[in-house]
């Protein structure tokens, strides 16, 4: 008996290979989703905390003005430090051969030894900087592949106002600069920032530091307490200019990595479970109908002695193996494709390796939704078909009693054609299976919805960010505050048209028992330059008192426009202040405040003080402003907003457009699986009654009608209601993915809405094409031989 069923399970297989190989392709997609987000996720946290572990990545950082080296032994003796590694950083110019943009870098000394020390550097190649080679420089690897630089090449750096030729000795990375963006800068630019080490004595002696420091970089014991060391710290080292201590969270990046790895997981969350829902749900249903499309060969084989249980167990074999090529296709595609993405994150944030690895859980998860969704929609069909005597379930089921439909009587009868009339009353009679058909098409639409919505956010929010917010050409950062005169000396520069400056101020923002490291920005009132808009983007004016927020950074103090805050300055003598929250402004990227510029000077109990300006300039002018610029000693660095808006158009492109794309991909394979296995069941259930009108005289064009018409009309009552679910699914992605680094509104141009309808629509219409030539083959001998 096991042998005949399961030879009939593979007649029954190859006779609806069609929809067995569609039911398979959606399943296929939603276990590739999964897989692929989860595996990348898995293999970006491992592999984090592996390279964090093994390069010793430092718990606690802090900078100052200038301390002397017998400073380290008293932060050393401080409880929880397990040890304190001192250094010299500072930020300088370089001039690299056949670049004519400005170009800066974060110089770092380094440990004469790379086997024990803090933050340990990867040599990709070459070799640590020679101590007592005044010259030599080890340069991040992302920099050095920008701009094609060889082991053994030279170029210029401005050291502290004195130009040094230095010669590349090595290419490293370092866990404390996976991301390696400059001060002030949305996105990375490795062509026009990168970090550096030289020799701790070459450094110091180049910049006044012999013998003393200006960064510390700190490991903690397991036990300690972080919040202690801090304000010991910050104690021993506020005579000596301390800009305040802080953890690997608040480290840039460190804090940048962990975002984007949050909002991956985010997305490892959302998109799996929306694509293997939508999968595991039209899976239940289509096997359910399906398998009680077969309800004669259930009573024949009841009839024949198989138990419930064999019959039961047969059903599950045949979805269960429909089910395993959908698996075993999505886990090999969702293995391949998350080798894939991790690669891209590996790139983008300067990995030394990848340790890419399938959790089993990973697999275990994915097959387990994906065989309960078919074994539970099985179980169900064939409990209702073997409560049946095996002499009624073998005979076709009763005629139904067909009413006059809804549309009817509102006064259409007239007007529909009898054909027309059979569409609306039979979809009236199903009204389960008609409901679930919708529900079904406009799940396949909005899934589409959900992952093209990301390139119509991307855009917006360049446009918002960097065209209605940020409207400058230049951006001039100044190496300390400078006075009001610096405004004079940037408008006479060639080709500048327009001058706004502007002050930051580095603090951390208190309310109650929130914080938060930020900076406040001092602007003019009035500029055009830079603007700040409210949550309809409007303009919003700077008040003469108070400070504003950005919407997001307010809600995570707690705070509301009335309210108190209290500032503490980490810079100077860092003073601690109180200032009224004045309003609330919108933004998308990075959180900040904004004090009108007089009133963020008096707050800080200075004159007019500077640290940067926005310029408006002619493009012709821009290679000569660039010569003029390099030249001034107290410009620290410079950012072009058009090479901005690049930069992040490239970051998103290599990272969320990326597997935006594949889920597209999957999104419409999924959407012609649904309707084409909607159209083929349908067909099976209607066969007998289909070729019973053909044998009462109806053409095929008019059977043809009557199934694809009912089919066509589900499909458009699908199609508004699948935009406002997948509308409702982007809202839902939307508010997961908020976070410090960006926020992502729900943004769907109409292209995207006529894409959704147009997939649907072709999916229909092929589906229809498909099913008619099945129609043609219909049996009517079959259907003559029929008792009453």
């Amino acid at each position: 008996m096991v042998k005949a069923l399961d030879r009939k399970l593979l007649r029954d297989l190859w006779h609806m290979r069609g929809q067995a190989i569609a039911i398979a392709l959606v399943l296929m997609c939603g276990v590739a989703t999964f897989i692929m987000f989860l595996a990348t996720l898995h293999a970006l946290l491992v592999t984090q905390e592996a390279y964090y572990r093994e390069y010793r990545f430092a718990d606690m950082f802090v900078s100052l003005k200038r301390a002397p080296e017998s400073v380290a032994a008293r932060i050393r003796s401080i409880e929880g430090v397990a040890r304190a590694q001192t250094r010299v950083v500072a930020q300088v110019r370089l001039e690299i051969p056949d670049f004519p943009e400005p170009v800066m870098a974060l110089m770092v000394s380094s440990p004469e030894s790379n086997a024990n020390s803090l933050n340990a550097l990867y040599l990709s190649s070459g070799s640590l900087p020679d101590p007592l080679r005044p010259d030599e420089v080890v340069v991040s690897k992302p920099f050095a592949e920008a701009h094609g630089l060889k082991l053994g090449e030279r170029f210029t750096a401005l050291l502290n106002g004195r130009h040094q030729r230095l010669r590349l000795v090595g290419t490293a990375l370092s866990p404390e600069f996976i991301e390696q963006m400059r001060p002030g800068a949305a996105t990375p630019d490795p062509k026009r920032f990168g970090v550096m080490w030289m020799g701790r004595r070459a450094l110091g002696e180049a910049f006044d530091m012999h013998g003393a420091f200006n960064d510390v970089a700190i490991g903690l014991s397991p036990k300690a307490d972080s919040a202690a060391v801090i304000a010991r710290v910050d104690q021993l080292l506020a005579p000596y200019g301390g800009l305040g201590a802080y953890t690997r969270e608040d480290q840039r990046s460190h804090r940048f990595l962990s975002q984007e790895l949050d909002q991956l997981g985010t997305l490892a969350t959302l998109f799996p479970t929306i694509f293997l829902g939508v999968a595991a749900f039209l899976l239940h249903v289509v096997i359910g109908r399906l398998v009680a499309t077969q309800r004669e060969q259930v009573a024949s084989l009841k009839a024949f002695g198989y138990s419930n249980g064999a019959l039961m167990w047969h059903y599950l074999k045949l979805v269960g193996l429909i089910a395993a090529i959908g698996i075993v296709g999505g886990t090999m595609l969702g293995a391949w494709f998350g080798s894939l993405l991790s690669g891209v994150y590996q790139e983008f944030y300067h990995f030394p390796y990848l340790r890419f690895t399938l959790p089993p859980k990973t697999f275990l998860g994915a097959a387990a939704i994906s065989l309960f969704a078919a074994g539970a929609g099985t179980a169900l069909a064939i409990r209702r078909t073997a409560a049946l005597r095996p002499a009624q379930a073998m005979r076709p089921e009763a005629p139904a009693r067909y009413t006059v439909s809804w549309v009817e009587r509102l006064g259409a009868r007239r007007l529909l054609s009898q054909p027309a009339r059979m569409i609306l009353r039979h979809i009236q009679r199903a009204r389960w299976h008609s409901l679930l058909t919708v529900f079904g098409v406009a799940l396949a639409g909005g899934v589409i919805l959900t992952s093209l919505f990301q390139r119509d956010t991307v855009t917006y929010m360049l446009d918002v960010q960097f065209r209605q917010a940020q409207r400058d050409d230049l951006a001039v950062l100044f190496t300390e505050p400078a006075s009001a005169r610096a405004r004079s000396e940037l408008a006479a520069l060639p080709g500048v048209q327009r001058v706004e400056v502007f002050r930051t101020v580095p603090v951390r923002l208190r309310f109650g028992p929130a914080s938060y490291r930020t900076a406040i920005r001092g602007m003019e009132n009035g500029g055009d330059l830079q603007r700040l808009l409210d949550t309809g983007l409007r303009p919003v004016p700077l008040p003469a008192q108070g400070i504003l927020l950005t919407d997001y950074l307010a809600a995570m103090l707690g705070v509301r426009a009335g309210d108190r805050l209290q500032v503490e300055v980490l810079e100077g003598r860092r003073p601690l202040r109180e200032v009224v929250v004045s309003g609330i402004v919108k933004e998308y990227i990075g959180v900040s405040a904004y004090m009108e510029l007089r009133a963020l000077n008096t707050l800080m109990h200075e004159g007019p003080a500077l640290s940067g300006a926005w310029l408006a300039v002619d493009s012709a002018a821009l290679p000569e402003l660039y010569r003029r610029l390099a030249r001034m000693p107290r410009v620290q660095g410079m950012a072009q907003r058009e090479q901005e808006i690049r930069n992040f158009d490239a970051m998103m492109e290599q990272t969320m457009l990326f597997f935006s794309s594949i889920a597209t991909i999957f999104a419409i394979i999924i959407a012609f699986g649904v309707i084409y296995n909607s159209a083929r069941i349908a067909l099976t259930e209607r066969g007998h009654e289909l070729a019973s009108l053909r044998v009462l005289g109806f053409t095929r064009a008019e059977i043809a009608y009557i199934l694809l018409g009912e089919l066509g009309l589900l499909t458009l009552v699908a199609l508004p209601l699948g935009l406002l679910t997948g509308r409702a699914m982007c809202y839902y992605i939307a508010h997961s993915l908020q976070n410090d680094l960006y926020r992502v509104p729900v943004v769907l141009e109409a292209r995207t809405y006529a894409f959704s309808v147009l997939v649907v629509v072709v999916a229909a219409i092929l589906s229809g094409l498909a099913v008619r030539r099945r129609l043609d083959q219909l049996d009517l001998v079959a259907v003559l031989k029929t008792s009453e």
